[in-house]
């Protein structure tokens, strides 16, 4: 039997998927595909991973998901830039020593600058907090915060291109109230110092074979993300396979 944390990742991975497929490299001047492009993506991803669902499960999030991507897709279809990267991975980068990589849902291209956009599904009020920076209460700032300057700092030190982040966008898919959201944080200097200087320590205490206590905090997102995306860790994230023709 299906269980929540199954059901939940699948259906964000579905979401995912879709919006992979249907941002793929446009011939110059087409237009984005319609939105059946979307649905049909992530029906198939549903069905395909069947197995982690229970049949109730299956049917409400089928249904939801037919219910907000279309929302989602009429929201912003007029405004979706063209010039992009999907699923960028990047590895072999090193930053004061340590190594580093990630995965990036997308990256928007204005020249040489950068907008790195992230997908989230799930509530964005449960999340508005994790995405401010410093404050005299939480001094290192939220933890999608961090992720934001995280990116910054990888695709900045990435030597295979010459991107300049200037920003990172979270995108959240799911609506509050019928409202879709999308929140940008803009990176300073001050910004990528402070964060670098959080990744030396929680690589310091995984390398010293602390990391069980991580910073203190239960289920702490930041210290699994950063410890997710250093090359020694043994994390890789699962590929989706292609549909079959």
């Amino acid at each position: 039997m299906a269980n929540g944390k199954n059901e939940t990742m699948t259906f964000g991975s579905a979401i995912h998927w879709a919006l992979e497929k249907y941002f793929r490299p446009l011939p110059e001047g087409n237009d984005f595909p319609n939105q059946s492009q979307l649905i049909n993506d992530f029906d198939w991803y549903m069905l395909k991973n069947r197995e982690a669902f229970t049949k109730e499960q299956f049917e409400r999030r089928t249904e939801y998901g037919h219910k907000i991507i279309p929302a989602y897709y009429h929201r912003y279809i007029n405004h979706w830039h063209k010039i992009v990267a999907l699923e960028k991975k990047i590895d072999h980068v090193e930053v004061n020593g340590i190594p580093i990589k990630g995965m990036i849902d997308k990256i928007e291209f204005f020249g040489r600058d950068v907008n790195v956009v992230d997908y989230k599904t799930g509530s964005y009020e449960n999340a508005k907090k994790k995405m401010d920076g410093p404050t005299e209460k939480d001094p290192n700032g939220g933890d999608y915060w961090r992720q934001a300057v995280f990116y910054k700092i990888l695709i900045d030190n990435y030597k295979v291109n010459d991107w300049n982040v200037i920003s990172t966008e979270f995108d959240f898919v799911e609506p509050v109230k019928e409202v879709y959201t999308k929140s940008k944080i803009m990176i300073l200097p001050a910004d990528v110092a402070m964060v670098s200087k959080q990744i030396e320590t929680v690589y310091g205490k995984i390398m010293n074979q602390e990391f069980n206590t991580g910073c203190g905090k239960k289920d702490c997102n930041w210290c699994n993300f950063v410890k997710h995306n250093f090359e020694d860790a043994s994390f890789e994230i699962p590929q989706a396979e292609e549909p079959e023709d």
